[in-house]
Formats: structure tokens, C-alpha cells, sequence
């Protein structure tokens, strides 16, 4: 039985391409502060022409087992969670397999995942549950998010972002799961959905939205604590985990959720909840759960108390979703790669809860502890690989416009065939895949960015092109 199975190395890759939320605001005509402070984001990736989803995992899957010395032949599962439908039959993952044909392994299991945000978490825990498994055959697992969120014109245009992000998954993990700790929420509504197949874009309805995510947020949290006490014999509150991550649609809703954290301790008369902070929130103890989604004083009140515990717990995992913007089923793992970044150093013997939302809606609470490992599955290589603070500085910044015109290229671009993109990598980093052309059988081809020469990639199988 294999022990501590988590993950061993993680990457990411987001587009070079963003825009300054200031700067989309000012061209929106939106009031001064309403996506820097309102939806406390500060910039948002995108994917130019050349690039989607395919080419993005392409390059973090490449990325991840050459900076590791991964051999292909060593990854036994590849599971993909993704929500940006490419094709309705074919799965990201086939496409992945071009990495792993050339070096003669085709005995990879595993395919994608869908479910809004989801979907990552999904592959993850299939991974997890596989290595841990009689099926296991001692090779790794491996677990690809891709998303590119984009929105139409509109307020909800401001919450898309881009990225794709690797896990190598197996035993003896310096990042292992606490199985045993994870609370579930699944039903069934219609908050975010994509049923026009003819759009990229979804149907969203914002404000309900919202409220599934806290009530889920909720259910989950009540699970957990459940199976702890079941576990410790003794009850679980937010003191009990170092830090606490979250799926970021957008920061202020990371905000609300750790405040809502502290809103169930306190109703469940958890210790972490001190004399003053049960005076202040007293008058709030006979709301209806209903009620309480709705109440801005109680809203209020929980993010001014929570505050400190929020700077300390949860803002350390923030930086890259804030910069990067929503990455969907990449979201939540781009924001704990944010604290692997920023306490890397400090992280050995920590409980990290990760909380994971997709609409529709399903949502898993779970717990991660964390060990030094050894090299190079350690901590401290993992973040020095990561090199965050390089990927966000070698960016590109576009204006408003120019995200604009390209965003209605795309909007033309979708679902359509027989069309060779411009080609151009210029702002691509070496090792980068990008889109060359879609053929009359729509079907797709992709070039690697080399050092000064460029490498074709067959996108069909046994056809040259």
C-alpha cells in the first residue's frame, strides 16, 4: 500500500499576454475601483490567437517532466480537468498523448474530466485514489487543468484569466492528502452553465452564483469538521488548519468565503471564536441560512473580524489568482501554488484546507499536509522551479483595446475550420506550444517554440504535415 500519496512536482503556464484591470475599467467606463477593489483583482491573462487550451498543456506537461527529468515512459495515468469544450468526443488528453507516443508509451489510462471549475479536482482525486489503488502499476499519475475563461462584453467580462497547470502524482509526497479529511456537496442548479455550443461564452447568473458557492462553502465545512471529530475526538475549527485555499472566480469572493469560515465556527460555538467576536456577531445567530446569504451588516461585520486570521491564513495563496485572474478548474491550484511561492520556507509539518467549486454545482473540502520531501520532489525545489516571480515579471501588458479586437477575432475563430493563424510567437518563451492552422476537418496543429527555430508537432497521428 502506497503511504503519503499527494503531489510530488507541480507547474504552471499562463499566456504572456494580460490587461491592467485599471486600465479595462477606465475603457469600460466602469466606476474607478469596481474591478481592483469591488472584485479585488488586479490584472487578467489571456490567450492571443496562437493560443487555447490544447497549447497551453502541451507546454506545461513538457515544461513539468523536462525540469523534473521525468522519463514518459514513467507516467501510467494522465486525467485532464477542463470545462473549454475543444471537441464534444475528442479529449485533451489524446492530444497530450503526442508527448508520451514519441517515447513508445501508449499505456497511459485515464481521460478528461468536465464540470464547470470542477473538473481539476476530479482528475486529481482519480489520480490520488488510483496510486492508492490494487490497480496501481508503480508509475505516476498525472493531472493537467487548462482553462480559458472568457466572457462577453459585459460585467462579467472582467472575471476571465487563462493558465494550465501540471500535478505529478505518487507516493511519499512532500504535498499529501489527509483522505480520511474531505466533505462533499453535490446538487443540482443552474448558476453558471454553457449550453449554446455555438458560444465560448457562458449563460451566468451572478448573484446566485454566489450564494451556491458560500452555501456549498458551508456544507462542505460542516462535513469536514464532522470527520475530524469523528477521526480526533475532538472538534475542528479554523484554528485547526495553517492555511485555507480557495477556487478564486475573483478575490472579494475568497474574501466573503474565509469570513463565512469564521461565521460557522461561531455558530458552532468553536473555540476560535473569542468574547468580543461572539458579542459582535450575536445579533446574527437567529438568521435564517437564507437570510444570512443575503445580509450585507453580517457580510460586513464577519470580513472586519475575520481580517487578521484572512492576512495570515488565506492572502498568501492569493497573489496569482489576482494577477492572472479566474483559470477555472486551474484556479484553486494556481492559488496554492501562490503559497508554495510565498512560504516556502515556512510550510514543513502545515495542514493546508482547500476548498474547490465548480457550478452546477459540486464543491470538495479537503486537507493537505505538508513535509519537506525529498529532492526533487521537495518543497523547496518545487518553488524554486516554480519561479513565480519570473513568470508574472517576464509578462506582456496589452491595452484594452487591443484585448478587445483580440477577443473578437477569438469570438469569430470559435467552433470554425480551414484557417491558419498569424503564427506569431514573438512574445512567446521558448518551449512554448502555439496554434498554427485548423484544417478543413477541423483538425488542429501546433508548433513548439524553439531556441531560434521552430519544430512542427504533427497534430494528427501517423500524418505528416
Amino acid at each position: 500500500m502506497a503511504n503519503n500519496v499527494g503531489i510530488l512536482a507541480i507547474d504552471i503556464y499562463f499566456p504572456p499576454t494580460y490587461v491592467q484591470q485599471e486600465a479595462l475599467e477606465a475603457h469600460d467606463g466602469a466606476s474607478k475601483g469596481k474591478y481592483t477593489i469591488g472584485l479585488g483583482q488586479d490584472c487578467m491573462a489571456f490567450c492571443t490567437e496562437v493560443e487555447d487550451v490544447i497549447s497551453m498543456s502541451l507546454t506545461v506537461v513538457n515544461s513539468l517532466l523536462e525540469k523534473y527529468g521525468i522519463d514518459p515512459k514513467q507516467i501510467g495515468r494522465l486525467e485532464v480537468g477542463s470545462e473549454t469544450v475543444i471537441d464534444k468526443s475528442k479529449s485533451i488528453k489524446t492530444f497530450l498523448m503526442q508527448i508520451f507516443e514519441k517515447h513508445g508509451n501508449t499505456d497511459i489510462e485515464g481521460v478528461d474530466s468536465t464540470n464547470a471549475c470542477y473538473g481539476g479536482t476530479a482528475a486529481l482525486f482519480n489520480c490520488v485514489n488510483w496510486v492508492e489503488s490494487s490497480s496501481w502499476d508503480g508509475r505516476y499519475g498525472l493531472v493537467v487543468c487548462t482553462d480559458s475563461a472568457v466572457y462577453a462584453e459585459g460585467p462579467a467580462r472582467p472575471t476571465g484569466g487563462a493558465a494550465a497547470i501540471a500535478m505529478l502524482i505518487g507516493p511519499d509526497a512532500p504535498i499529501a492528502f489527509e483522505s480520511k479529511l474531505r466533505g462533499s456537496h453535490m446538487s443540482h442548479v443552474y448558476d453558471f452553465y454553457k449550453p449554446n455550443l455555438a458560444s465560448e461564452y457562458p449563460v451566468v447568473d451572478g448573484k446566485l452564483s454566489q450564494t451556491c458557492y458560500l452555501m456549498a462553502l458551508d456544507s462542505c465545512y460542516k462535513q469536514l469538521c464532522h470527520k475530524y471529530e469523528k477521526l480526533e475526538g475532538k472538534q475542528f475549527s479554523i484554528s485547526n488548519a495553517d492555511y485555507f485555499v480557495f477556487h478564486s472566480p475573483y478575490n472579494k469572493l475568497v474574501q466573503k468565503s474565509f469570513a463565512r469560515l469564521l461565521f460557522n465556527d461561531f455558530k458552532r460555538n468553536a473555540s476560535s471564536i473569542d468574547v468580543a467576536a461572539k458579542e459582535k456577531l450575536a445579533p446574527f445567530s437567529a438568521l435564517s441560512n437564507d437570510e444570512s446569504y443575503q445580509s450585507r451588516d453580517l457580510e460586513k461585520i464577519t470580513q472586519q473580524l475575520a481580517k487578521p486570521l484572512y492576512d495570515a491564513k488565506v492572502q498568501p495563496s492569493t497573489l496569482i489568482p489576482k494577477q492572472v485572474g479566474n483559470m477555472y478548474t486551474a484556479s484553486l491550484y494556481a492559488a496554492f501554488i501562490s503559497l508554495l511561492h510565498n512560504k516556502n520556507n515556512s510550510l514543513v509539518g502545515n495542514r493546508v484546507v482547500l476548498f474547490s467549486y465548480g457550478s452546477g454545482s459540486t464543491a470538495t473540502m479537503f486537507s493537505l499536509k505538508l513535509n519537506e520531501g525529498q529532492n526533487p520532489f521537495s518543497l523547496s525545489n518545487i518553488s524554486a522551479i516554480l519561479n513565480v516571480d519570473k513568470k508574472l515579471k517576464s509578462r506582456h501588458e496589452l491595452v484594452p483595446e487591443k484585448f478587445v479586437e483580440i477577443m473578437q477575432l477569438m469570438e469569430h475563430r470559435y467552433g470554425a475550420k480551414d484557417f491558419v493563424t498569424s503564427k506569431d510567437c514573438s512574445l512567446l518563451s521558448t518551449g512554448t506550444y502555439y496554434l498554427t492552422e485548423v484544417d478543413s476537418l477541423y483538425r488542429r496543429f501546433y508548433a513548439k517554440k524553439e531556441g531560434g527555430s521552430e519544430k512542427i508537432e504533427n497534430g494528427v497521428v501517423a500524418n505528416g504535415h
